[in-house]
């Protein structure tokens, strides 16, 4: 494994975020140059932000898929699995194994759809929106916490700024539903 130095960064210098040398090719002249300090921070706010909750999944055996699958079959009672699979973008073989054992373990329960009986609607239990709530908390703190120093209006600007960080070109239908409730918000706070 490479060594990786960070004297210039602990000394203060800011050659720790300078861009790495580019080629002298004219196509590649016109692109901006990467943004390592918001590419850094976002890496390094999204690794404590989910932390904070897989310390608490951990004592249950669960993983950051749980807390994703959990989490919006709360906030969205009746969510089918073929919505949650576009909502988390990942396999249905991957989605198995996590909503089995939140299915196991009395966290989520499956109903089949009043209109069609092959649906697979999804709700939590009083066990699954307590886990929800005790994961949200935490990271209702650690916000709470970040948005303490800033001035007025600027929370409205860090809601903007992660609003626009979506790629909202192919939206699924939960977010299509906060993108809809932001809007109103938005409206609301202008």
């Amino acid at each position: 494994m490479a060594d990786i130095n960070f004297n210039g960064y602990l000394q203060g210098e800011s050659a720790a975020f300078a861009a790495p040398s580019r080629p002298a090719d004219a196509s590649v002249a016109s692109v901006a140059p990467p943004r390592w300090d918001i590419i850094e921070l976002l890496f390094f706010a999204y690794r404590d932000f989910v932390g904070d909750a897989d310390h608490v999944l951990e004592a249950f055996g669960f993983g950051r898929a749980h807390h994703r699958v959990v989490h919006f079959v709360c906030r969205y009672p009746g969510l089918t699995v073929a919505d949650l699979l576009d909502v988390l973008r990942i396999t249905k073989q991957s989605l198995g194994r996590v909503l089995k054992q939140l299915l196991d373990e009395g966290y989520i329960v499956q109903k089949a759809g009043d209109s069609d009986r092959r649906q697979r609607l999804l709700f939590a239990t009083a066990k699954g929106e307590a886990l929800v709530v005790k994961l949200a908390g935490l990271q209702t703190d650690r916000i709470a916490r970040a948005l303490r120093g800033l001035g007025p209006g600027e929370a409205e600007a860090v809601r903007k700024f992660l609003r626009a960080m979506i790629d909202c070109e192919d939206p699924d239908k939960v977010l299509q539903t906060i993108l809809q409730s932001d809007g109103a918000i938005a409206k609301d706070v202008t």
